[in-house]
């Protein structure tokens, strides 16, 4: 079945759940999802400057006239009837709501529509899907370890996260996340914003890259004259990560799926012989058409349907392991991988099957 008939499928099911009969997604992540393009100009905006609607025969995609060439030319690679307004006549949810067959649902705010809870994270990829995300995980992480290589201990925080934001930008990747950490602040902080700061005895490199609305989450560390606990710590988070990744290829749709997968997470963390580590920053979750779909938490109870993109990332003061999987009942596929870095085979706590991190680079 190919990509479009997949999601045609997907969205006839939508309808049917909502008892509508079309759909509208606006927001950058289920613009994306069904077009496969980016509807964003502003990146702080949660609501793009196109909307692309399906009825139960095909797409529609309203857009304003300043956009609509680029729209039509750079980012749909669907089949689309555009419809275009001028912007000092009417707002975009003005013209959804013209447009729309009624009963509509939106994914963004739209006066007299009912807005749906949906999120394209919530479904399985496609195969057409999983094939971008792979290139995609690569030249990212092609990116951030060939910086990586090539940093000093006088290299600042800021110049580092300068020189990945543009290599990942020459490559049509958005920076959505880019942190760097001296050897200092990464032991303070575990979101180290980079500042005008020398890196020292090492550094940890964190990124979050974006292109044709999928996400890619990937940390590594470099290592120059490294405190003597570093690569302990590293390598239990290391463990923690496999526990996490082996506990979400158990998954089977049911309801207590994330509760089980966070559960396996603080064991994993009290059997490494860091109890408390936990409390000290999230631990990730699904990705896909957003950097997290949600955050695993004690609280909270979600099924987990694979196939479906991760990324788990536990800290151990000083140290992270991150990388983005693609995980299915039967295998782990590391995205964010290029073959050029140090790895390691770290088990699980419960002794399945190891996953292999990627280590430290010693330098």
């Amino acid at each position: 079945m190919s990509t479009y008939k997949r999601k045609y499928a997907q969205l006839d099911s939508l309808l049917d759940e909502y008892g509508a009969s079309s759909v509208w997604f606006a927001t950058a992540p289920g613009f994306a999802w069904l077009t496969g393009g980016d509807n964003t100009v502003s990146t702080t905006d949660e609501t793009g400057v196109a909307a692309a609607g399906y009825d139960g025969r095909g797409i529609e995609v309203v857009v304003d006239h300043i956009e609509a060439d680029r729209i039509i030319e750079e980012e749909l690679e669907v089949e689309a009837e555009v419809e275009t307004f001028d912007w000092y006549d009417d707002e975009l949810a003005t013209v959804v709501t013209r447009r729309a067959t009624s009963p509509a649902i939106t994914d963004f705010d739209v006066p007299e529509l009912e807005t749906l809870e949906f999120s394209p994270n919530s479904l399985r990829l496609t195969p057409k899907e999983q094939s971008r995300y792979r290139e995609l995980g690569v030249e990212t992480a092609e990116v951030v370890e060939g910086v990586a290589k090539n940093i000093t201990p006088v290299t600042t925080e800021r110049s580092v996260a300068g020189e990945l934001a543009r290599k990942l930008r020459k490559r049509g990747i958005a920076p959505v996340v880019v942190l760097v950490g001296g050897a200092k602040r990464s032991q303070l902080y575990r979101h180290f914003v980079p500042k005008d700061r020398p890196l020292g005895d090492y550094a940890i490199l964190t990124v979050g890259g974006r292109r044709t609305g999928l996400h890619v989450s990937l940390t590594r560390t470099v290592a120059f004259d490294p405190p003597e606990w570093l690569e302990k710590r590293h390598r239990a988070a290391c463990r923690v990560s496999s526990s996490a990744i082996r506990a979400t290829q158990g998954a089977r749709g049911e309801r207590s799926d994330e509760k089980r997968v966070f559960d396996v997470i603080k064991t994993a963390y009290a059997a490494v012989g860091y109890p408390d580590e936990w409390h000290n920053h999230h631990q990730g979750g699904p990705t896909g058409y957003r950097g997290r779909e949600w955050l695993a938490n004690p609280r909270e109870e979600r099924p987990i349907r694979l196939p479906k993109a991760f990324a788990w990332n536990p800290t151990i003061a000083g140290t992270k392991s991150e990388d983005t999987v693609l995980i299915t009942d039967k295998a782990v596929e590391t995205l964010t991988v290029t073959g050029d870095w140090p790895t390691v085979s770290a088990s699980p706590i419960d002794g399945d099957e190891p996953v292999i991190h990627h280590d430290i680079f010693s330098r």
